[in-house]
């Protein structure tokens, strides 16, 4: 029995999704990565970045940004989580890379995950564990149109659909059980979401480079 696993970061960990060929699905989450990681899988597909430089911004999110706009940070960088504050590694960057060549609010506050991620991945686990980004996932499977915005009622109505329509269909029983764990109703959706492209992804976005590891930069939808 294949299973397919989606993971998400939030506030106090992981959170995975799996689903199988038999349609059976669930969830579950963990302060740590290799836990989750652990549970036997076809293939996975994690929600940050894979494949890092110590400087310039990734191909792959360049061209995700021109489909779904803003939602994919750019600036992922190795080593990014060893400045001491967001501020010292802006000046680094702008300095080698120029003026506004940075890094986000957003990006800056999940280093310590991007961090997780890169320490485990390894040019043979990238086999069965890639990179997906939630927001290419459903701009896929909603006919390659960008859905409304995920903070709104109507863009987690069009999320939650997308998901049910394709196996997750106890999703909106456990978006009231996700209560004291932590996990966001978007940490939840995007888990899902990854689960899918785990299942059913053959496209990408980059793949040609490859980082000083090994690793190669891209993300599956």
């Amino acid at each position: 029995m294949k299973t397919n696993l989606g993971i998400d970061g939030f506030r106090f960990g992981w959170v995975a999704a799996w689903i199988d060929d038999r349609g059976d699905h669930g969830f579950d989450y963990s302060p740590g990565l290799t836990r989750l990681l652990a549970t036997p899988h076809a293939r996975a597909m994690i929600d940050m970045p894979i494949g890092l430089n110590t400087s310039g911004y990734r191909t792959c999110d360049l061209h995700a940004r021109e489909l779904v706009g803003a939602a994919v940070f750019l600036g992922a960088r190795r080593d990014l989580w060893t400045f001491a504050d967001m501020a010292a590694a802006n000046r680094h960057y702008w300095e080698l890379e120029g003026k506004g060549r940075g890094v986000s609010a957003q990006l800056w506050n999940i280093r310590d995950k991007i961090r997780d991620v890169d320490e485990v991945m390894t040019p043979a686990r990238q086999a069965i564990v890639g990179e997906a980004h939630p927001e290419l996932v459903f701009w896929n499977l909603a006919g390659r149109v960008r859905l409304d915005s995920k903070n709104s009622v109507r863009g987690r109505e069009q999320r939650s659909a997308l998901l049910e329509q394709r196996g997750f269909t106890r999703l909106p029983k456990w978006l009231t059980q996700r209560h004291g764990t932590g996990i966001g109703r978007d940490d939840l959706i995007d888990a899902c979401a990854c689960a899918i492209a785990a299942r059913d992804s053959t496209q990408r976005v980059g793949g040609n480079e490859i980082d000083p590891r090994g690793l190669r930069m891209e993300i599956n939808y």
